[in-house]
């Protein structure tokens, strides 16, 4: 609105019985306006609103915690056109980074290369490789209070990369020697001291006993086993549904988004942190 108009006797005496009611009011910004006037009166900037409106929805439950997660896929080069990568899209480690920033904590977001665009609010640091994200992990554990494992990290890389790209040379077989990547979540699960770490098993059959396997040899203080031969909750899906484990219990989450996923998932966690 126009500057007098914001500075006029019965709009303050307005806004100030509407603080009184509790009601949240954001603005306005000084500058420029419309008419030519220059004063208080404009609209804030919108990624403002929305970081002042999403405080309102912080619930607290990871007050003071910093919490580290991994998202997406990694890239294993071969040569300097192809590599070695999955379909991981990054959804469900972002949404998680999300939901445990509305809980409350500060987070660092390690990501491999996805199209889903930097969270607000959330540290994030960008890699390509595994060797990659397991540095920049490592470089970010300490004083860690979370670590939620969620990419999908190559288990292997070319033995050898190729500085130019390989031509067929007419052959009909080619082969790529393999060379085992650090594992990340169990160089945090090993770290000292160690926080308390999530697992991600994305698995194709027995899925409960892979997860359980996973939970106990890598030392891992919970797991969440994803089914990823589902259409409907696979890698590039926008719903999943979990079950998860710890030591002695475990909850089945049936299909919803990767939002209420996420929400339900940070809840459970800082249930194990009480």
């Amino acid at each position: 609105m126009n500057q007098a108009m914001w500075a006029d006797n019965k709009t303050q005496s307005n806004i100030q019985e509407l603080k009184r009611s509790d009601v949240l009011v954001l603005g306005p910004e000084s500058g420029a306006q419309a008419c030519g006037e220059v004063g208080l009166g404009r609209l804030l900037d919108i990624n403002e609103i929305i970081a002042l409106t999403s405080k309102l929805f912080s619930r607290g439950e990871l007050s003071g915690k910093k919490v580290l997660i991994t998202a997406g896929p990694t890239r294993e080069a071969i040569d300097p056109v192809r590599y070695i990568s999955n379909h991981s899209s990054g959804r469900q480690g972002y949404a998680l980074a999300i939901a445990a920033m509305e809980a409350g904590a500060d987070v660092i977001l390690i990501s491999g290369p996805t199209q889903l665009a930097p969270p607000d609010r959330i540290s994030l640091i960008d890699v390509v490789s595994a060797r990659n994200m397991h540095e920049a992990v490592m470089s970010n554990i300490e004083n860690c209070d979370i670590f939620i494992g969620v990419a999908a990290v190559a288990d292997f890389r070319p033995s050898h990369y190729t500085e130019q790209k390989i031509k067929k040379h007419g052959q009909d077989i080619a082969h790529i020697e393999l060379t085992l990547n650090p594992d990340i979540v169990a160089s945090v699960a090993n770290a000292k001291p160690k926080p308390f770490t999530v697992g991600f098993a994305a698995e194709t059959e027995n899925l409960d006993v892979y997860a359980k396997e996973k939970l106990i040899k890598k030392n891992l203080d919970m797991v969440i086993a994803n089914d990823v031969s589902d259409a409907r909750i696979g890698f590039n899906s926008e719903d999943n549904a979990t079950t998860i484990f710890w030591e002695g219990g475990q909850s089945i989450l049936p299909l919803m988004s990767k939002q209420q996923i996420s929400i339900k998932i940070i809840n459970l966690i800082a249930e194990q942190l009480k």
